[in-house]
């Protein structure tokens, strides 16, 4: 048992040391693999379902990616920068290439507000509906909530009989 314990400490530590870089800059890595994954992901489905909803209580596919937009431009404007977050109202009219173009803008304007919050700041702790959490809580919250309605998704483009782009992750 001690053993195990012990290797896996040393496994742990190994690890650790053999990241570069930091906690900020291995989040920004990720969320420009995320933003080019759900790209791929909205580039594969057709425009013409983009309208389209697997159940009646379900988001189309075009809400589900407005949604994402939407809460990037909630988190990232309300705990990673000065500016006062103000709720847009998108039409459901848009088309494929300008829901594309706002899911471009948001992870463009996500990434330089999380660019410009220092490291120190992410231990700072704000608050949020769900309870006070720190602003590393909120950047792996930014990151799960897309994690989460990508996956939805990539069921989406299954249903449609459209093979998912191959993932691209870290």
């Amino acid at each position: 048992m001690k053993t195990t314990v012990l290797s896996c400490l040393l496994l742990f530590s190994t690890s650790l040391l053999a990241q570069k870089g930091t906690v900020k800059e291995a989040f920004l890595e990720k969320w420009e693999n995320s933003s080019a994954y759900l790209w791929e992901v909205a580039e594969a489905m057709p425009e013409d379902f983009y309208d389209f909803k697997p159940t009646e209580r379900e988001m189309s596919f075009k809400e589900q990616l407005l949604h994402i937009k939407g809460n990037m431009d909630w988190l990232s404007t309300t705990y990673f920068s000065e500016e006062t977050y103000k709720k847009e109202t998108v039409v459901p009219a848009i088309s494929k290439k300008e829901v594309l173009q706002l899911l471009n803008t948001a992870f463009k304007n996500s990434s330089e507000r999380i660019q410009n919050t220092s490291e120190e700041e992410l231990s700072q702790i704000v608050d949020f509906f769900a309870g006070p959490k720190s602003k590393l809580q909120i950047l792996n919250l930014l990151q799960d909530h897309v994690t989460h309605h990508r996956g939805q998704l990539l069921v989406y483009l299954n249903l449609k009989g459209i093979a998912p782009p191959k993932y691209v992750g870290w």
